[in-house]
């Protein structure tokens, strides 16, 4: 996968969000916007759709950030990849933990950077349908 052109970031914690963006824009990423808020995010999916999606999991005003992993999952093969943020992985649910790759808090941003490297994670419903046309 080459350097997305938009990542959105999903993150309450003001410096690591700041940090992220540096790397993100350092490594050739054309646009970032951070989000501190489930309502932002959703709101700014409504307007458009990023290539990846870094989602803290437990922002300020939601504890299961994940949903918005599944949110995104429902638009089809062409939704964005997923980077979940979190320093509790094991509060994942596993069936949403596959939908992308995980970073435990704290990381260093050139991790995340990293990531983008990497084929995208495919969802439970996308596995299935390309095992059937597989077969």
């Amino acid at each position: 996968m080459s350097i997305p052109r938009y990542v959105l970031v999903v993150e309450d914690e003001a410096i690591l969000g700041l940090q992220l963006e540096d790397a993100l824009l350092d490594a050739g990423v054309e646009k970032v916007e951070i989000c501190s808020t489930t309502e932002a995010a959703l709101a700014s999916l409504k307007r458009s759709q990023p290539d990846v999606i870094v989602l803290d999991v437990h922002l300020a005003d939601r504890d299961d950030g994940w949903a918005i992993a599944e949110l995104v999952r429902e638009l089809g093969p062409d939704s964005p990849q997923i980077v979940f943020s979190t320093g509790q992985p094991e509060d994942i649910p596993q069936d949403i933990a596959e939908l992308g790759y995980v970073l435990q808090k704290p990381y260093d941003p050139e991790v995340l950077v990293d990531l983008l490297s990497k084929p995208k994670k495919r969802g439970v419903i996308s596995r299935i349908k390309g095992a059937l046309r597989d077969a």
